[in-house]
Order: C-alpha cells, then sequence, then structure tokens
C-alpha cells in the first residue's frame, strides 16, 4: 500500500527558510503576530503571547499524533520568524496532505516569501513524498488568499457552506483548492518564475 513518513525538516530556498516548529519559537511569533489584522481569517486566534505558546502545543501535539507538520518561517535575510505555515490533515494512506495554517507579519508580506514558501513545500510533498493530492481552503470571503492561490495554479473545487465556526461565533464558508500531482510540473515551472533558489530539504 502506498504511504508516506511526514518528518520533521528544514525547508529552504533564497527569501525564506522553514524550519520545524519548537516552543522556543513562541516568543519569536508572538512579535511577528502582534497585528490582529493578520488573524482576521482565522479560527483559533493564536491570540496575546500566552496564546501563542498555546497554539505551538496544540501544533506540537498535532504533529505528534502524526496529523500536523508545522514551521516557523524564518526571512532567509534577516534570520527572524517572521510567520508560521504548515502541513496539516496528513493522509499517508491516501497520499493526500493539505498546506495552511498560514500566516505572515505585515513586513513579509508581498515580498516573495510566502511564493517561495509554497513551491518548497509543494515540492517536498510531490518529489519527496510522492502524494498525489495538495489541498487548501480559505475562507470563502478572504479574496486576496483565493486570488493567491489561483496565481499559485491551484484549481478551484467548492465551497463547503457553515464549515467553521469562527472565534465570534460566526459561521465561515470554506472554499477548497487543490494541486494534483498531474499539475504539479505545470505548478512547478510556473512557480520556477518566482524569485526563489532551489532551495534544500534536511530531515532532522
Amino acid at each position: 500500500m502506498p504511504h508516506f513518513a511526514a518528518q520533521p525538516v528544514v525547508l529552504e530556498g533564497r527569501l525564506v527558510r522553514l524550519e520545524p516548529l519548537t516552543l522556543d519559537h513562541a516568543g519569536p511569533l508572538a512579535e511577528a503576530g502582534s497585528d490582529p489584522a493578520i488573524f482576521r481569517w482565522f479560527a483559533g486566534q493564536p491570540g496575546p503571547p500566552g496564546g501563542f505558546r498555546a497554539w505551538v502545543e496544540q501544533a506540537l501535539d498535532e504533529q505528534e499524533r502524526g496529523v500536523s507538520l508545522p514551521f516557523a518561517t524564518i526571512g532567509a535575510t534577516s534570520g527572524r520568524v517572521v510567520g508560521s505555515t504548515r502541513f496539516l490533515n496528513i493522509v499517508p494512506a491516501h497520499l493526500r496532505v493539505e498546506i495552511g495554517s498560514t500566516w505572515l507579519a505585515p513586513e513579509a508580506q508581498r515580498t516573495g516569501i510566502n511564493r517561495e514558501a509554497k513551491f518548497l513545500m509543494l515540492r517536498h510533498a510531490f518529489e519527496t513524498w510522492h502524494v498525489r493530492r495538495v489541498e487548501f481552503k480559505t475562507h470563502a470571503r478572504n479574496v486576496q488568499s483565493r486570488a493567491a492561490l489561483a496565481r499559485l495554479g491551484a484549481v478551484e473545487e467548492g465551497t463547503l457552506r457553515k464549515h467553521v465556526v469562527m472565534d465570534d461565533g460566526s459561521p465561515r464558508d470554506s472554499v477548497y483548492f487543490s494541486v494534483v500531482d498531474d499539475e504539479w510540473p505545470r505548478v512547478k515551472a510556473s512557480l520556477g518564475a518566482a524569485p526563489h533558489g532551489p532551495g534544500r530539504g534536511i530531515t532532522r
């Protein structure tokens, strides 16, 4: 039966380094995520410094259970933590994984960091894990995220209505996108025009 093992790994390019999330990142993440507007579309917002520690602990619990692989996002030039992202909803038996829980500090947005991070994660998923499907989801009202996923080359699949309860109790419709293995060569070629280096993965 096909499967893959989701082990902690460092993914590094020219603009960004994704390193396995640890509790040591909680403080720098709280600093990077100090603007509440970053999490406007999030359910389960990290919140204040104590909240960031709890958020990291929850992510690490998911990693321990094998359903998530969280990263701290590090600016390659500054060496500073500028956000976080992760593989989640990992299903090795069905060769499927999601990329999400992604956020960046305002100064790291529109710098190419997010695009390169997505490239590194997609390449790892398709070329190291040999998955057949990588999926993404976003709030239906998050126009910026939906446009970014479309530019990435992901295919919009549909909307799950009242899919998530937001922190204020309101319902969220989630729009799903995906890239499948047959499409990866095209998406990779398109992302190859982005300002990133070859990148490298280092298993830990």
